[in-house]
C-alpha cells in the first residue's frame, strides 16, 4: 500500500488543483458513425456480445462513417447547458493510438475545433455553497469497445490468459465534457469532484439525451489531481484516475490521489505524469501506464467526415428549449416540498432529487418519497453494491406508499414487498398478491389470534385493568409473531384493551 498522509496536513503543506473529464454516452437510437443500435440507449442495453455492430464499428475494409445528426443535435444542447459557444464549424479528427477494442485502431473524436467551448456551469456544495466551474471545451467522440478478460481475478487483467473483445460499445456517440484548472477548492476539492459530476449527471438527465445511469457507465469520470507547495505559482505533476464511475468514488479517488502525492513530495520524490486505475474495493489507485500528451496521439483531421456546421437559427431553437439549471432547480424544488436544509441536502447528496419528484409526481408525499429513497432503497443498494436509482422506479416507490397508506401493508411488511420488487417479482401490488403478504384486517382473525395469547397470558388483562397498559405489549409481541408480521398492532391493541373492559 501506498504511503499516505494525512488530509489536513497534505493541505496544509500544498495546494490541490484539480480537473475533471466527463464522457457521457448520448442515448440515441444508432451509434455515433454507423446505423447499428446504441447500446446505451435503454431499449439495447442488454444486448448479447457483438449482436450491436456495423461494418463501421469493426474497422472493416471501404467502411465509410456518417455522423449522427441527433448526436450532434444532442452535442449541442448539452454545450448550451454548460453555458459554452458553439462553434460555426467543428470537424472530427482522428486520434491514433493502441486500442485493442477499436477494430480500426484509431478513435474518431474531436481535437482543436470541439463543438462547444468556453464556458462554465455552476454547482452546489453540500451545504449550499455555490461554485462556477470553468469548462474548457465540450467535444464529441465514439466510444471503444469492451475486453472480457477470461481466467483471471473478477475479470480483471491480471492473471487472466486471455479476453475477448465485445464491439457493442464500439461507435456508442459520446461527449466528453473538459473543465480548466480548477483552483481554490482547498480540503472542498474532493467534495467538488463529486458535486460536479452529479451537477453534470443532473444536466444530461433533464435534457434527455442520456439515460446518466453511473452503475452501467453512461456517465464516466477521469479525474486530474496535481499539487503544487504553497506559494508557488507553477502547477505540479498531475495524475489521472480514470473511468471513475460513480459520485462516492470520485470523491474518494480524489482525496486519496492528494493524500498520496503529498506524501511522496514530502519525502523528496516527483510525481509521474501517468494514468491511475481506481479500486473501489481497497479505495486506492494503482498506476496504468504514462500519460500521453495530444503530440504523442498524432491527431490528424478525419478524411471521411465533412466540418460540422451548424446555423445559427439552429442554436437559438435548441437555446430555447434548455431546461432549467440544476442548481435553480434544486432551490426551487426544496422550497415547494417544504424541506429543511438538511433532508434536502440528504437527497441532493444522493442524486434523488429526479427519484423523488417523479415519486411525489407519481402520488407520493414529498416526506414518504424522501423517506423511502434516502432510507430503505440506499440500504438495499448499498448491500447489493448498486445505484439507488436502479433498485426501482419511482412509479413502484408510490405505489408501495400508496399500499400503506390505504392499510394493506405496514411499513415493516412494505420493505419485504420492496425487496420483492427489486428481484423483479413484479409491482408491489404483483409482490403482495404473489407472496400473500398483505395486512390481516379481519377483526374475527385477530381476535382468535389474541384469544391464543391470552391463554399462554391469563393474568393480562388483570394488569390493564388494574392500569397497566402497557402489559399489552407482550400480547402483541405474540400476536404480531402469530400473524407473521401481517396484523396492524394499532388494530391488535385496541382489541385486546375492548377485552380488558368487557
Amino acid at each position: 500500500m501506498a504511503a499516505l498522509m494525512d488530509f489536513d496536513k497534505a493541505l496544509e503543506l500544498f495546494e490541490p488543483v484539480i480537473g475533471l473529464e466527463v464522457h457521457v454516452e448520448l442515448n440515441t437510437k444508432t451509434k455515433m458513425f454507423s446505423s447499428a443500435g446504441n447500446p446505451a440507449n435503454e431499449e439495447f442495453h442488454a444486448a448479447a456480445p457483438n449482436t450491436l455492430i456495423a461494418p463501421v464499428d469493426l474497422g472493416l475494409p471501404g467502411s465509410m462513417p456518417v455522423v449522427n445528426r441527433e448526436a450532434v443535435l444532442s452535442s449541442i444542447s448539452l454545450g448550451l447547458a454548460l453555458g459554452c459557444s458553439i462553434a460555426p464549424s467543428s470537424r472530427f479528427a482522428r486520434k491514433n493510438y493502441f486500442y485493442p477494442d477499436l477494430g480500426k485502431n484509431y478513435q474518431i473524436s474531436q481535437y482543436d475545433e470541439p463543438i462547444a467551448f468556453e464556458g462554465s456551469v455552476e454547482v452546489e456544495l453540500a451545504d449550499g455553497t455555490l461554485v462556477e466551474v470553468p469548462i474548457e471545451r465540450a467535444h464529441m467522440e465514439e466510444d471503444a469497445g469492451k475486453l472480457q478478460h477470461q481466467g483471471g481475478s473478477a475479470g480483471r487483467i491480471q492473471g487472466a490468459s486471455s479476453s475477448l473483445v465485445d464491439y457493442n460499445r464500439a461507435g456508442v456517440p459520446l461527449v466528453e465534457i473538459v473543465t480548466k484548472p480548477i483552483f481554490g477548492a482547498e480540503e472542498r476539492a474532493p467534495e467538488l469532484a463529486k458535486a460536479y459530476l452529479l451537477t453534470i449527471r443532473d444536466i444530461a438527465r433533464s435534457l434527455g439525451i442520456s439515460e446518466a445511469r453511473m452503475e452501467r457507465g453512461n456517465v464516466r469520470c477521469d479525474a486530474n489531481v496535481s499539487l503544487r507547495p504553497r506559494g508557488a505559482s507553477t502547477l505540479g505533476t498531475r495524475t489521472e484516475t480514470k473511468n471513475v464511475n460513480s459520485m462516492r468514488s470520485v470523491e474518494r479517488a480524489v482525496r486519496y490521489e492528494i493524500r498520496r502525492q503529498a506524501a511522496i513530495l514530502a519525502d523528496g520524490g516527483t510525481i509521474t505524469q501517468e494514468t491511475r486505475h481506481w479500486h473501489e474495493d481497497t479505495g486506492e489507485t494503482s498506476p496504468g501506464r504514462p500519460k500521453s500528451d495530444a503530440d504523442d496521439y498524432r491527431y490528424f483531421p478525419e478524411p471521411d467526415l465533412l466540418p460540422v456546421a451548424p446555423s445559427e437559427e439552429l442554436i437559438e431553437q435548441l437555446r430555447a428549449r434548455l431546461p432549467e439549471a440544476p442548481a435553480a432547480k434544486r432551490r426551487r424544488l426544496k422550497a415547494e416540498w417544504g424541506f429543511t436544509d438538511l433532508e434536502f441536502q440528504d437527497v441532493a447528496n444522493g442524486g434523488l432529487v429526479d427519484e423523488v419528484e417523479a415519486t411525489i409526481a407519481a402520488g407520493a408525499s414529498p416526506a414518504a418519497a424522501r423517506k423511502w429513497w434516502t432510507g430503505e432503497l440506499t440500504r438495499v443498494a448499498n448491500a447489493a453494491g448498486r445505484e439507488a436509482t436502479g433498485i426501482v422506479s419511482p412509479a413502484h416507490v408510490a405505489e408501495l406508499q400508496r399500499l400503506i397508506d390505504e392499510g394493506t401493508l405496514t411499513d415493516k411488511l412494505a420493505r419485504q414487498v420492496l425487496e420483492g420488487v427489486a428481484a423483479g417479482e413484479g409491482s408491489p401490488r404483483e409482490v403482495v398478491d404473489a407472496r400473500g403478504l398483505a395486512v390481516v384486517s379481519d377483526d374475527g382473525a385477530l381476535i382468535a389470534a389474541i384469544d391464543e395469547a391470552l391463554r399462554a397470558q391469563p393474568d393480562v388483562l388483570e394488569k390493564i385493568r388494574g392500569g397497566k397498559v402497557q402489559a399489552a405489549g407482550a400480547v402483541i409481541g405474540a400476536v404480531m409473531k402469530a400473524m407473521k408480521g401481517q396484523a396492524d398492532a394499532a388494530r391488535v391493541r385496541e382489541l385486546i384493551l375492548e377485552r380488558a373492559q368487557a
